[in-house]
C-alpha cells in the first residue's frame, strides 16, 4: 500500500494549511527552524523558505530550477521527457504516477532536460504490459531526481496563488538534507526569464528523420514514399512531432536552433517547421528571429509550434512575456476562432504570445478559454500559421492532429503553383 504523503512546511503547520496564508505570511518562516521528519530522505525547499519532505526517488543529489505543476492523468514518461521542460521541477496533480511503468518507446528525447520529480504517492509496481523499468529505475538511469510523499494539493495551490517558484529539489540516501543550503541555492538561481535552453537542447548535428507513428500491431513505422521536404528547426523538438510530419508524408531534416537562413535554404526544403523548446523566447529570439525574418522573405510555408510560435511572433513583430505560472496539462479547452470549434489540447508553456502586439496583416486564430490568452496566429497573406499548444498529443488528445494535415495542404498548394 502507498504510504501517507509526509506533509509539514516551514512551520509546524500542515503544506495544507500554509497554502491558504497569505503570500506575505507565507514567506516569512526560515528553513533553519524545522525539525526533519523521521524516515525522509528527500526534500524540495522553495526560494521563500517553504519546506517539503518526502522520500527519494532516482538519483541522490540536488537540482534547481522552477517548480511547475502539469495537470495530466496519463503521459508521464512523455511528460518529463519533454526538452522544453528544461531548468523546470515538474509536480505531478495526479497522484498515480510510475504505476505503468516506463519503456523505451515513449520518450520525447534520448535525454531529458527536467530539473526534477515531484509526486504524491509512492510508486506501486508497474502493472502494464509494455512496462519494462520501474520509475524509479528509469529515473536514476536517466539522473533525474525524484521525491515522493510530497502534499502536491498544497504545493499546486501555493504556485496558483503566489506564480511559479523558484526551488531546490535534493535526495540524499542518508537523509543528510542540507535545508538552509538548499533555500540558498533557490534564492540565487536566476530564474527562465532571459534564460537561451533552446541552445542547450537543440541538436549539435543535422539529422534525417522518418519515423512515423506507432500503433498497437506494429509499433512505430518508416516513411516509405515522401510527398514533401520539411526542414525542422529544433528549439527543443518532441520526438512525436517529428513522427506526426512524417506520417503526412513529409521527409524531415532536423537543423539546429542556430542553423543559419543559408544553411536551411541550401537543404531546399518545401516547408519550414519550427519546433517547441524551453526558456524565454526573447533570449532565443536573439539570434532566432533575423534567421526567420529572412525564411520568412522566402514565401515557403512555415508552422511552428510552442516556442516555434512564440518566435514566429517575435519574428513578425509581436511580443512575449511570461506567465504567472504557466499552461502545463492535457485538459485545456483553446477556441478555434476560424471555426468555433473548441479542442481539448495538451499544453506546456510559461512564457505567452501578447495577442495585443499582433501586427496588423496578422490575425489571432486561437484563444484559450481558461485565461483568453492567445494560443494560435496565421499571417494573412502568407503560407505561414502557429499553435502554442500540442497537436501531436505525446500525451493526449488528439483532437489538433488536423493542424498537421493543414501544414501539407499548404506545402501542397505551394507545390502546384511552382
Amino acid at each position: 500500500m502507498p504510504q501517507t504523503p509526509i506533509e509539514t512546511s516551514p512551520s509546524s503547520e500542515t503544506g495544507a494549511n500554509l497554502s491558504a496564508r497569505p503570500a506575505a505570511e507565507a514567506a516569512k518562516p526560515a528553513p533553519s527552524s524545522l525539525q526533519q521528519p523521521e524516515g525522509v530522505t528527500a526534500s524540495l525547499v522553495l526560494s521563500d523558505g517553504s519546506v517539503f519532505w518526502g522520500k527519494g526517488l532516482g538519483a541522490t543529489g540536488t537540482s534547481v530550477g522552477e517548480v511547475c505543476f502539469n495537470t495530466s492523468m496519463t503521459g508521464y514518461q512523455e511528460i518529463i521527457t519533454d526538452p522544453s521542460y528544461a531548468g523546470q521541477i515538474i509536480t505531478f496533480t495526479f497522484p498515480h504516477i510510475g504505476n505503468v511503468g516506463t519503456n523505451q518507446e515513449d520518450i520525447e528525447t534520448k535525454t531529458p532536460a527536467a530539473r526534477g520529480v515531484v509526486i504524491r504517492l509512492d510508486i506501486t509496481e508497474p502493472s502494464n504490459w509494455r512496462a519494462v523499468q520501474h520509475l524509479d529505475a528509469w529515473l536514476k538511469s536517466q539522473n533525474l531526481i525524484g521525491i515522493a510523499g510530497v502534499d502536491t494539493r498544497a504545493l499546486t495551490r501555493r504556485i496558483r496563488d503566489l506564480g511559479a517558484p523558484q526551488g531546490c529539489i535534493a535526495h540524499a540516501a542518508d537523509g543528510n538534507l542540507a535545508v538552509d543550503s538548499y533555500q540558498a541555492e533557490a534564492a540565487q538561481w536566476t530564474g527562465l526569464e532571459g534564460m537561451d535552453l533552446a541552445a542547450e537542447v537543440t541538436t549539435r548535428q543535422t539529422y534525417k528523420w522518418e519515423q512515423t507513428g506507432w500503433s498497437l500491431s506494429d509499433g512505430y513505422g518508416t516513411l516509405s514514399e515522401a510527398r514533401h521536404h520539411v526542414v525542422a528547426v529544433d528549439y527543443g523538438a518532441k520526438h512525436n512531432i517529428l513522427r506526426c510530419l512524417a506520417s503526412e508524408g513529409c521527409r524531415v531534416t532536423v537543423v539546429s536552433a542556430s542553423a543559419t537562413a543559408d544553411e536551411i535554404l541550401a537543404q531546399a526544403p518545401d516547408g519550414i517547421f519550427l519546433s517547441n523548446g524551453p526558456g524565454d523566447p526573447a533570449a532565443t529570439g536573439v539570434y532566432a528571429v533575423p534567421t526567420l525574418r529572412t525564411l520568412l522573405d522566402k514565401g515557403l510555408p512555415v508552422f511552428g509550434i510552442c516556442l516555434g510560435h512564440q518566435i514566429l511572433a517575435l519574428a513578425l513583430g509581436a511580443k512575449t512575456h511570461k506567465m504567472h505560472l504557466g499552461h502545463r496539462g492535457g485538459n485545456h479547452p483553446v477556441k478555434d476562432l476560424t471555426t468555433g470549434k473548441v479542442e481539448i489540447t495538451s499544453q506546456n508553456h510559461g512564457f505567452v504570445v501578447d495577442a495585443t502586439s499582433l501586427p496588423e496583416g496578422v490575425e489571432e486564430t486561437h484563444i484559450s478559454l481558461f485565461d483568453k490568452t492567445n494560443e494560435g496566429l496565421r499571417v494573412k497573406d502568407r503560407p505561414v500559421f502557429s499553435v502554442q499548444y500540442h497537436p501531436e498529443a505525446s500525451p493526449g488528445p488528439q483532437d489538433s492532429h488536423y493542424l498537421f494535415k493543414r501544414f501539407v495542404d499548404l506545402l501542397d498548394e505551394r507545390a502546384k503553383s511552382h
